[in-house]
């Protein structure tokens, strides 16, 4: 793969752990640095002295937390490439993700892609899982299916739809905006077997939830930010309720053809397919 056909980027606020496992993991997978750009919402924990001793493709310091939206549309704007890659800052890459990733997408023609993810505790020798699983699962795939913690966007869906809305209230529900208008559009995505990560779990948004003093339980985005979907009450209950009957039908097909599904919870030491 051609390095200017991808670029990466995330958001950062302070937990230069979880970012320096992230970047440690696609330094160890061939991952080009120049090609990556990282955005950081005001840390105070090293995290900025730590990312300008990278070399990164680029590295914008904002000086307050300005949400996801504007953090994700200042990397994607920052080093433009044919295929952007958003992503979380606390998961590990795995062997070939971001080839595997790309080619299952151009294959199906599909324009926007998630790769296959196991959350919770490292506890498990990730890499070897990894291996395996995308050998295992290379054909699975969720059309339709896709998430925020990691996804690959084609260059033409912002010409289609726009970027991300850069609203810093919205507290983290601007993927949902974005893949209600990726949907009403008509652009394909779909979730692959192909490609997996380990994702430590909304790491960011829970040290968020404690600079606010609000509960694990407690939710970040201000609930009338559903007014933004400009759908009536019922209309979002038959269509949660149809993306359950989706999710149900993904995870009993894939557990009865490969024993194991596209998403894993690691609970007591074991998996917990989903």
């Amino acid at each position: 793969m051609k390095s200017d056909q991808y670029a990466i980027t995330f958001a950062c606020y302070n937990q230069i752990n979880y970012t320096r496992q992230c970047i440690d993991s696609m330094v160890r997978h061939g991952v080009d640095l120049k090609r990556v750009v990282v955005v950081d919402n005001g840390s105070r924990d090293g995290t900025c002295d730590y990312l300008a001793s990278l070399g990164l493709g680029g590295l914008i310091l904002n000086k307050s937390n300005l949400g996801c939206g504007v953090a994700w549309n200042q990397g994607a704007l920052a080093l433009q490439a044919e295929w952007t890659v958003v992503m979380n800052n606390d998961v590990l890459v795995s062997a070939n993700w971001l080839e595997n990733l790309i080619e299952t997408a151009e294959q199906n023609q599909l324009k926007i892609i998630s790769p296959a993810l196991v959350e919770g505790k490292l506890d498990y020798d990730f890499d070897e899982f990894a291996g395996n699983a995308s050998l295992k699962m290379a054909t699975a795939l969720r059309l339709g299916g896709k998430h925020a913690v990691c996804l690959a966007i084609h260059d033409s869906v912002w010409h289609e739809i726009g970027y991300f809305q850069p609203v810093p209230k919205l507290l983290g529900y601007e993927d949902t905006l974005f893949f209600h208008e990726a949907e009403k559009a008509g652009i394909a995505c779909a979730m692959t077997g192909a490609s997996w990560l380990h994702h430590y779990g909304s790491v960011t948004q829970t040290a968020m939830k404690q600079e606010r003093g609000l509960s694990d339980k407690q939710g970040l985005g201000n609930r009338y930010n559903y007014r933004l979907l400009q759908q009536s009450w019922l209309e979002r209950k038959l269509r949660k309720m149809a993306r359950l009957r989706q999710a149900n039908q993904w995870h009993d097909s894939e557990l009865a053809q490969y024993g194991m599904t596209l998403h894993g919870i690691r609970q007591n030491g074991d998996f917990n397919w989903q």
